[in-house]
């Protein structure tokens, strides 16, 4: 498994593959972890977590330049990225035990009847490389705290990643087992999900992988939540701050080097305005520095591979020549690694990749539209819905058109990211169940119901 840096396209490091003899084991582990794990007492879990936190937060520096090394995310964004995760670890802690307190219901006299949240045992989190620790910790912090034990199968370029988050937890005073890193290739996967240890799914990645994964787990009556692609709409109405919104809207698109899937893409623009938006996005894209993702001063750093970037330019070279226009960028930069400039397109045809694929890039898609309800039904013009946002300055009119829009989220004059405290995930290919908050924790537990004459 071999580590090869964006930023110059050599080979860093290489990891040895588990074979299957090594997932049978680390399956046998995680069984027997988990019964003994699911009887401590959730307080000790919660400490546990805090713990996390806090080696995250010492070991900052060290995390965020393996992430940057392995798959380009410019410094600050990756400083920033363990600094959430720490964050996730703490908020688990102060409201797991109130997440999953006791729910008593009316009953009878002389009864007492009453919903417990109960773990289920090992979960496989099949996860990218995107937020290579983000992703793992909001799916780690609630299920150990929780009492499950967590099967980890990351994205193959990031493998020190995987074990990085490995060490976090047993430097934190977890049991060994409770979360194990499986250094794997896809089609050991299905066979894990197979296996009878294993009691339910996690996926954050590609519309076919949730698809694979979704099957093999439904085939085994197992519980999967899928987060899947975005193709966010980013509605800028006629009264809308325009600087504010341009200044969000140029991060919104270029943010983790536009390889998010919570990026604003589809950026529909309310006529009055249109002209004045481009202009001001093509300028603030133009501004951004794109370059060395180990310099602070680097704004979009490389494509995670040689390869997603050709992915990325193919998309924009057949809207292109479907009749899209090209604002700026729109070529691979030349020079070593995966660079893609800041990129906006305009007059971009309906049936063109712009429109209707996720580009999973520094790559903005502008429509221009007469009102509010051709801006919803552009919106909406997608199989995607994940999230996606309104800029306006009455607040009860951007209220009103978030209902309207169909999204896991909708944010009203900010940018969509997703937060500890509420719920996150989506609807259509963009995947079901959700993470974080309350409702993340839920989603892989027994929700047992106790009755007592």
């Amino acid at each position: 498994m071999d580590v090869v840096d964006p930023a110059t396209g050599e080979t860093v490091e290489t990891y040895e593959e588990d074979d299957a003899a090594d997932v049978a084991d680390a399956l046998d582990r995680a069984e027997a972890a988990f019964e003994s794990w699911r009887e401590r007492p959730r307080r000790e879990r919660e400490e546990l977590l805090v713990a996390a936190a806090e080696i995250l937060r010492e070991r900052k520096s060290e995390y965020a330049e393996l992430m940057t090394r392995e798959m380009g995310k410019p410094i600050e964004q990756a400083e920033g990225e363990i600094e959430k995760c720490a964050w996730v670890c703490e908020h688990y802690a102060e409201f797991a035990s109130a997440y999953l307190e006791d729910e008593h219901h009316p009953s009878p006299p002389g009864s007492e009847v009453k919903t417990s949240y109960e773990p289920l045992g090992p979960v496989l989190a099949v996860m990218p490389w995107n937020f290579p620790f983000w992703q793992v910790f909001r799916f780690a912090a609630p299920n150990l705290v929780a009492g499950n034990v967590g099967l980890l199968k990351h994205a193959s370029n990031v493998p020190g990643c995987a074990l990085a988050i490995e060490e976090v937890f047993r430097d934190a005073g977890f049991p060994e087992d409770a979360f194990r890193t499986l250094l794997v290739s896809a089609d050991l996967v299905e066979d894990a999900i197979d296996d009878d240890r294993v009691k339910a799914t996690t996926l954050t990645g590609s519309g076919p992988a949730g698809s694979a994964v979704a099957a093999a787990s439904g085939k085994r009556i197992k519980k999967s939540v899928l987060e899947l692609g975005g193709s966010d709409p980013f509605v800028v109405l006629d009264d809308a701050d325009l600087e504010t919104t341009i200044e969000e809207g140029v991060w919104a698109r270029n943010q983790n080097s536009g390889q998010s899937c919570i990026a604003a893409k589809r950026f529909v623009v309310h006529d009055d305005v249109y002209e004045e938006f481009v202009s001001g996005l093509v300028e603030g894209a133009e501004s951004l520095t794109v370059g060395d993702p180990t310099d602070r001063d680097t704004d979009v750093g490389p494509q995670a591979s040689a390869d997603l970037m050709a992915e990325l330019h193919d998309q924009v070279a057949r809207s292109v020549e479907a009749g899209a226009t090209v604002e700026t960028g729109g070529e691979p930069l030349d020079r070593d690694g995966a660079f893609y400039p800041p990129t906006v397109l305009t007059d971009v045809p309906e049936d063109a990749p712009a429109a209707r694929d996720e580009l999973f890039g520094p790559v903005a898609a502008v429509f221009r539209v007469d009102d509010e309800a051709e801006a919803i039904e552009r919106a909406n013009d997608t199989r995607f819905g994940l999230g996606g946002s309104v800029w306006t300055t009455d607040r009860e009119r951007g209220e009103r058109l978030a209902h309207e829009i169909d999204a896991g989220c909708v944010y009203v004059n900010r940018v969509v990211a997703s937060d500890p405290r509420v719920p996150f995930g989506g609807v259509g290919v963009s995947g079901f169940g959700r993470e974080l908050s309350e409702a993340g924790i839920k989603e892989f537990v027994n929700r047992k119901t106790v009755w007592v004459q």
